[in-house]
């Protein structure tokens, strides 16, 4: 099984470099002050299509040989959404498998990119399945959400772009679904600031990552009910795992409820839209007995997907 590496986060860069967007890293006094450290905010929820799956879509497709008969994808909606823009950019027609439950504005977005949808009980069948017999009935190809070399290497240019803008950091922490925005980012860190320390964080309902990290092989779970919606996966991808094993220090969980209180922080005091995924490693960070005292962190924000009546839902009730 061929892996990435920092080389082909370097080429994912170049093939990027006049189509995403170079996002904004924010910081904020206040959030300094609650963490009692130096945070960086690289801002992903201003990415286009909303969220950092943009870039590993984008590169992804970028690839292929094989293009007169489409792309295939499975997503809750972020993934979902990049792959049917990049596919209309890059002028191939794109089937994505969503779950029922998927947030509406993911649904919607994606269908006003052009992408054919086909919705799925995820608490029932198999999406993985359903993408199966498509493949066999249209001869499509596939680009799953994060167990792929060039998405992987694609979701790496984020935190490439974060380094290179703040400098080396002490700590960089990213959310974790399956894992390819944290085994990309570990790619660029490892590289460009060799000794800061690559954390995931996962939902505390669905901590598959951080079972199988510490028990040192994949580890499959039901899929967890979580308003992290982007990180409802069951299990860490085969591509995924093994460069988690070799860069990252180690995976966190937030539950919930620090979900909420990080949205509202976001909101109200940096002015920003990011849905409860994108809020897992602030929420981490954004508590008074953090273990970052002192350090230069860095922070990606994945994304800013999320129904508005959603948001003030959640907001409201937390």
């Amino acid at each position: 099984m061929d892996l990435p590496t920092y080389r082909n986060v370097l080429e994912a860069a170049n093939c990027l470099r006049d189509v995403a967007r170079r996002t904004p890293v924010l910081t904020s006094k206040t959030a300094d002050e609650i963490a009692g450290a130096t945070l960086f905010f690289k801002c992903e929820n201003f990415q286009r299509a909303g969220a950092f799956k943009f870039r590993g879509a984008y590169y992804a497709i970028s690839k292929l040989k094989q293009r007169e008969k489409g792309v295939l994808a499975f997503s809750s909606g972020n993934h979902a959404q990049a792959i049917a823009m990049a596919a209309r950019l890059q002028g191939l027609h794109a089937t994505i498998v969503m779950p029922e439950d998927a947030p509406t504005v993911k649904v919607q977005a994606t269908q006003g990119y052009g992408a054919e949808i086909i919705r799925y009980d995820r608490y029932k069948e198999s999406r993985e399945a359903i993408a199966a017999k498509i493949l066999e009935e249209r001869g499509m190809t596939l680009i799953p959400p994060f167990d792929h070399p060039d998405v992987i290497a694609g979701q790496g240019t984020a935190a490439k772009e974060l380094i290179e803008e703040v400098g080396e950091l002490d700590y960089l922490l990213t959310p974790m679904g399956g894992g390819g925005l944290l085994a990309g980012t570990s790619l660029s860190a490892a590289a460009l600031s060799p000794k800061g320390k690559v954390i995931g964080v996962e939902p505390a309902a669905g901590n598959d990552g951080q079972l199988s990290f510490r028990e040192g092989r994949p580890i499959e779970i039901p899929v967890p009910k979580t308003i992290a919606d982007g990180a409802q996966t069951t299990r860490v991808g085969d591509h995924t795992f093994p460069i988690i094993q070799r860069y990252v220090h180690d995976i966190l969980t937030a539950t919930d409820e620090a979900l909420v209180r990080t949205m509202r922080f976001f909101a109200e005091r940096m002015k920003m839209i990011v849905e409860p995924t994108g809020c897992l490693p602030a929420a981490i960070v954004l508590q008074n007995d953090n273990p970052f005292k002192g350090a230069r962190v860095g922070i990606l924000v994945s994304g800013g997907n999320i129904d508005l009546a959603r948001f003030a839902e959640l907001i409201n009730a937390g």
